[in-house]
């Protein structure tokens, strides 16, 4: 199929793949998402499935990875989802399959020959377990995380008026009593730090979009910016052209799966973000003799049990068992007699229709069309939308459980009332949603949105801060052009410090740092003081609360500089940080509370913030482990902005590496032209010694947006 065909670059290395037909154009993306990103395809699925320990080393840190996929079990149930894909998505994977496999027989990856690895031929199998590993990690597993948290919290016996604090509204059924009875297997928080988060994660991106009537074109303009790890090589995002005679698709594509998931088409664009949806829950399970015990029926039920043995490399295989039943897996062993959390993902033996949805998003022709075929994905994002005809919308997509009147989903609840079970799902038509907004304009970054909706489906969204100032800045003018996307995507205005500056401002002491931060403009550029000593602050106040008075000081700081916690659900943080009295603060009140932080916290050398906001970009596979001549690795790289601004600028440790969320790809488009403006962290290949390994990253560092458009009269590259 490959000389039916076309497939070139343009100047930037975007490839180009021209068709006579959607059949042989998705076997050409398979093609090309191989021939550039096989190294990124080929580790993914090693990783996806619980492999990483027979074929890349067999540490013990290996293991565990390992061990979290099997448990995970993505790759597991997808034969019966190959077996109800449409006929027509069928036939368009398979195509994809093809492809990938040809370039596979062309060529592996010279980096798996030195570690003795023979890839076995993709499957579309291959391509429903990245699927749900897309829609999970760290997207859903963040809220997972985070209910586990707060039973560590409980345990700890973090009292409950504290509790209500930081979760206002979500503790309905709370059982205290039996909450602390659980055992947890794999704590979050080990002995010797109290507290811990073992994955990486990401938890923000921004799309907006704008009507015509509010755009110099008279179009509407729409702008997405996903935020992902990007200090890794290569980006997780690959572009490229897609085109069957006059209509095409350009955007981001992800290694392992057809399509587009963010750009647009001859008639319509959209932009994604993460829904932040409630789609995990918890169960409390009373175990004995492997068994698990239910009310109605009083009866005690066997669970079922998965065994998987994990080969390794030079060593002896280890044999895992997981128990599961209805809800989830068991955290634990039901053979001992206990009390143990099971939990389940609504989107874990998903896939099917998701990949027919994003396939299917090449047919749509109107914002309304593109709503109800992206709105019936199964793993949760927002997605904003435009068409050429001048509409724009909004639509959240994801399996959304629905549960009994007044539960959240956030407390676990007892397993053995049925009760407390799942009730279905919601309608997409029922999630939030909009259709041409009466402001002109719709954006969307991780914040609440259930008021757009007929059902609740986040119950911890991220800040509104940055949507704050999306919407503070789109209110402002009726005469937008691209231009003016490419800076806001390079704001760094925080609204959040503002909100904490109002309070502060009048307490700060009369020194050096504290004339500084009071004239601080509240931006998070390279060169910002203010930045720096607000963070300082900022930090000392969490240790002060949250340390002191709740986690213990150890465990705080590894939050804080280990984990994801903060950056995620800062929020419900703030909250308690911003209330004028708290029971956090004990007799203190908000104002003794600063004056005394902040005499403490400033008290410290004056840093520039980029001084603070360096970091490297590791090659995949050998990141940190060759000599850096060899250029597999690059940097440093200065981030700018932080966890509040529209430019998200985070960097902590995790899983005892450096890890970074930062905007991963940028694009922008006018529906008045066919062109999309775009950077990207890195380039097309994941190959080391192409042109194309880091050929955007100046671009993306410096702000630069190349024009990409499906015409191809332009100047041609050969590909590879």
């Amino acid at each position: 199929m490959k000389n039916r065909v076309n497939i070139w670059r343009d100047k930037f290395g975007v490839p180009h793949i021209e068709a006579e037909n959607r059949r042989e154009l998705y076997w050409g993306q398979g093609y090309v998402h191989f021939k550039d990103r096989g190294l990124q395809m080929l580790l993914m699925r090693i990783l996806g499935k619980g492999r990483a320990s027979e074929f890349l080393d067999s540490s013990d840190e290996t293991l565990a990875i390992d061990t979290f996929f099997r448990q995970m079990n993505w790759s597991g149930h997808t034969d019966p989802q190959v077996s109800v894909l449409s006929d027509k998505t069928k036939e368009y994977l398979t195509a994809y399959t093809q492809g990938v496999n040809a370039g596979l027989t062309e060529r592996i990856p010279w980096e798996f020959k030195l570690l003795g690895y023979t890839p076995e031929p993709w499957q579309i199998q291959d391509s429903i377990m990245m699927s749900r590993i897309l829609g999970y990690l760290t997207l859903s597993q963040s809220q997972a995380e985070m209910e586990r948290l707060f039973v560590e919290m409980v345990q700890k016996g973090v009292s409950r008026d504290k509790l209500e604090a930081l979760f206002p509204g979500l503790l309905e059924g709370l059982d205290i009593d039996l909450v602390q009875k659980v055992s947890l297997q794999e704590r979050i928080v080990p002995a010797e730090v109290l507290w811990n988060i073992a994955v990486p994660r990401m938890m923000a991106s921004n799309n907006w979009v704008i009507s015509g009537r509010k755009t110099r074109s008279g179009k509407p303009i729409l702008a997405n910016d996903p935020h992902l790890e990007v200090n890794r090589l290569p980006n997780i995002w690959h572009e490229l052209v897609l085109k069957v005679k006059d209509r095409f698709a350009m955007g981001g594509s992800m290694p392992g799966f057809p399509s587009i998931l963010t750009g647009r088409t001859s008639d319509i664009a959209w932009g994604v973000t993460y829904a932040f949806v409630d789609a995990l829950d918890s169960w409390i399970e009373q175990c004995r003799e492997g068994k698990y015990f239910r009310k109605d029926r009083d009866q005690w039920i066997p669970f079922s049990q998965r065994k998987e043995i994990i080969q390794r490399k030079k060593k002896t295989p280890v044999e895992v068992t997981f128990y599961e039943n209805e809800h989830g897996v068991l955290d634990g062993d039901p053979n001992i007699e206990g009390y143990y959390l099971a939990t389940r993902w609504a989107a874990a033996r998903s896939g099917a229709l998701s990949l027919d949805r994003i396939i299917n998003i090449w047919e749509a022709k109107t914002v309304d069309e593109a709503m109800d075929t992206l709105g019936q994905a199964e793993t949760a994002w927002s997605f904003v939308m435009a068409d050429k005809s001048g509409n724009i919308g909004f639509q959240m997509s994801g399996l959304v459980p629905l549960r009994r009147d007044g539960v959240s989903g956030f407390v676990p609840l007892p397993g053995w009332d049925e009760d407390n079970d799942w009730k279905g799902f919601a309608d997409h038509r029922d999630l939030p949603r909009v259709l041409n907004p009466d402001q002109g304009f719709f954006a969307t970054a991780n914040q609440d949105l259930n008021a757009y909706g007929s059902v609740n489906a986040i119950n911890m969204p991220m800040g509104p801060y940055r949507a704050d100032r999306i919407n503070d800045l789109l209110q402002r003018r009726d005469d937008f052009a691209v231009e003016d996307m490419f800076e806001m995507h390079f704001d760094v205005y925080s609204t959040q410090a503002e909100s904490f500056m109002t309070h502060l401002k009048p307490l700060l002491p009369d020194t050096k740092q504290g004339r500084i931060l009071a004239q601080w403009d509240f931006q998070y550029d390279k060169e910002s003081k203010g930045a720096f000593l607000f963070e300082a602050f900022y930090s000392e106040l969490y240790k002060e609360i949250f340390g002191k008075n709740g986690f213990g000081d150890a465990a705080c700081d590894f939050l804080a500089n280990e984990t994801g916690v903060f950056v995620d659900f800062y929020l419900n943080f703030d909250r308690v940080l911003l209330s004028e009295a708290s029971t956090w603060f004990g007799d203190e009140n908000r104002e003794a509370l600063y004056r005394r932080v902040a005499a403490r916290a400033l008290d410290i050398p004056v840093r520039a913030w980029g001084n603070t906001r360096k970091f490297m970009m590791r090659h995949i596979l050998f990141g940190g482990k060759l000599p850096a001549f060899l250029g597999f690795d690059r940097g440093p790289v200065i981030g700018i902005g932080n966890r509040a601004t529209i430019h998200q600028g985070q960097i902590y440790r995790s899983a005892g590496r450096e890890t970074t969320f930062m905007p991963s790809f940028r694009m922008v488009t006018d529906l008045s032209t066919d062109t999309s403006h775009t950077n990207l962290a890195g380039g097309p290949s994941d190959r080391r010694f192409s042109k194309w390994y880091i050929s955007d990253l100046d671009n993306w560092i410096n702000g630069k947006y190349k024009p990409v458009t499906p015409d191809d009269g332009q100047e041609k590259c050969p590909f590879p």
